[in-house]
């Protein structure tokens, strides 16, 4: 109920009682019969299970609700517009909520953006639209395997339970059922609310092996086994580190290990449980691709890959070395941008510590293309990943798919408020606390998180469409434009252009061949028997 109609409604109730009681008004009856009014309306708002902030908070959930309404004018004449704030501008987040409730999300009157400012994007439309009769798009990782998997390009990035209260898991693995998607389980591993609903499960393995490690936290094959060879899993990822926080590691305090965490977990309960920031189980590239083929092995033949923020490049040109001698290939690696979200890191790793998505997805896309084997690894990308035009960007720079972890907390009824990390999220998304949590109805939470990926799919449709594409696997960097300064400019096309495919077999180290300082810098300092680099003059 809206606010505007809970003062009309409180002088009607006050008018009526007064009127029946005295046949005139008395201020008395009227603040009787006012509270009496929004007495009920707190009640109301209590029971419903559409919204969850007036859920938790009754009656004042209005007035928040009020100046959301009139925000615009306070920021068009005050604060700041619809395109400044931080992390997720209000737009972003608005055309999420519109598309999870199924309602209206077209804009009147003109983009409210700087066409002609530096960084403004545009997909180029063609003049002969093509028809998408479908917008269901997907495509195979790891074909060839044992069991391979027909992903969609649009999913529901790695979040772990722990983070996110069981409602939110249950809503979000509900709705990946309803519409054909996958769930990234994140690194706390496969709880009970993953299995309530049986949607498509991407198991993700961190370095603290939660869900398939022995007592003294090491891997273990046989519980690994158990769990990746059930039905609902169907790929594996191994995290080698996350966007937000890459090289940290971190302590879930005792106090939060409930008995529900610990048995997703395999820990103790009410024990400090520790996620290093480093892997045990393998230590030098080679090391790594054999402990990724040794995972496909024990899950039955799953499509079997790892997820990374690009760090230093001669680690990554390290791996691909590796590849190149082992034969060895993921199925799969999953691009994660600095720019990613967590329930929590210090602030310098927020803002300072590992590379854009963008920029690390075309190191990783150029790497396999130059060195012949990005035909036989997909690649997934996740990082601020909310709009289809966001979706059309990342797919045209390289990825197979995008993968979204706030995008669909939006679609749950996540505000921003940005109090992951303390335990009183407003809306019970994030969250342990049972209380603010029951205000999450999963039914209804799950239809909404279906009807965000099956909405912005079709938004994807449209502008596929209108590019005269059928299929988003036609995209590529020719279909994106980007004003850029004449700095950038200069600075891409010495950093990053498009590489040949074979180029970096055919001169790695040459710099009229390679015109690229990255490569030519770091790939002859890369090994695959190490993380470490050589010495520049072993390497010349």
């Amino acid at each position: 109920m809206p606010l505007r109609y809970l003062a009309p409604l409180a002088a009607l109730a006050a008018l009526a009682v007064s009127l029946l009681l005295h046949g005139r008004w008395t201020w008395a009856d009227g603040s009787a019969a006012a509270f009496g009014a929004l007495t009920l309306v707190g009640v109301w708002d209590f029971a419903q299970t559409r919204h969850s902030i007036r859920r938790n908070y009754p009656l004042l959930a209005h007035f928040r609700f009020f100046f959301e309404k009139i925000r615009p004018e306070i920021r068009q004449y005050f604060v700041e517009d619809d395109t400044e704030e931080r992390p997720f501008s209000r737009n972003q987040r608005s055309i999420v909520y519109q598309r999870a409730k199924q309602e209206l999300d077209k804009r009147p009157f003109g983009t409210q953006l700087d066409t002609h400012a530096r960084g403004y994007e545009w997909i180029a439309h063609s003049i002969a639209p093509a028809h998408i009769a479908s917008s269901d798009f997907r495509i195979v990782v790891g074909a060839g395997r044992a069991k391979p998997y027909s992903m969609s390009v649009f999913n529901i990035s790695a979040m772990s339970f722990g983070a996110l209260s069981a409602n939110a898991i249950l809503a979000l693995n509900s709705g990946a059922k309803q519409g054909g998607f996958a769930h990234d389980t994140g690194e706390g591993s496969i709880s009970r609310h993953h299995r309530v609903h049986g949607g498509d499960l991407i198991w993700e393995i961190g370095s603290g092996y939660f869900g398939c490690r022995n007592d003294d936290g090491s891997f273990s094959a046989e519980r690994f086994a158990e769990n990746a060879r059930d039905r609902q899993v169907k790929m594996i990822e191994l995290k080698l580190s996350q966007g937000a926080k890459p090289g940290h590691g971190g302590v879930l305090p005792g106090p939060k290990v409930t008995p529900e965490i610990a048995e997703a977990r395999g820990v103790p309960a009410w024990q400090d449980c520790n996620s290093p920031a480093a892997h045990s189980a393998f230590s030098t590239p080679v090391e790594l691709l054999q402990f990724v083929d040794r995972l496909r092995t024990l899950s039955g033949g799953k499509p079997t890959g790892f997820k990374f923020c690009v760090g230093h490049p001669w680690e990554w040109f390290g791996i691909v070395k590796a590849m190149l001698e082992t034969g060895i290939t993921p199925d799969f690696i999953v691009v994660d941008g600095g720019e990613g979200g967590t329930g929590a890191a210090p602030v310098e790793f927020t803002d300072h510590v590992g590379t854009p998505m963008q920029d690390g997805l075309l190191l990783v896309h150029n790497t396999l293309v130059g060195v012949n084997l990005r035909d036989r690894i997909r690649i997934g990308a996740a990082g601020k990943i909310v709009t289809a035009f966001d979706v059309a960007r990342t797919l045209a720079l390289g990825a197979d798919w995008c993968n979204s972890a706030r995008g669909f907390m939006f679609a749950l009824g996540c505000l921003q408020a940005q109090n992951c990390h303390t335990g009183r999220c407003p809306t019970g998304v994030a969250t342990q606390d049972a209380w603010r949590q029951r205000a999450l109805v999963v039914p209804d939470k799950a239809e909404r998180v279906a009807a965000f990926h099956r909405n912005t799919l079709k938004a994807l449709a449209e502008l596929l469409a209108a590019a005269g594409l059928a299929h988003p696997d036609e995209l590529g960097p020719m279909h994106i434009v980007r004003r850029l300064s004449e700095a950038e400019v200069r600075l891409l096309s010495h950093l990053l252009p498009w590489l040949e495919p074979g180029e970096l077999l055919r001169g790695a180290g040459d710099a009229a061949e390679v015109q690229q300082h990255v490569f030519r810098e770091y790939w002859p300092l890369a090994r695959s028997d190490s993380f470490a680099p050589r010495a520049p003059a072993a390497a010349a």
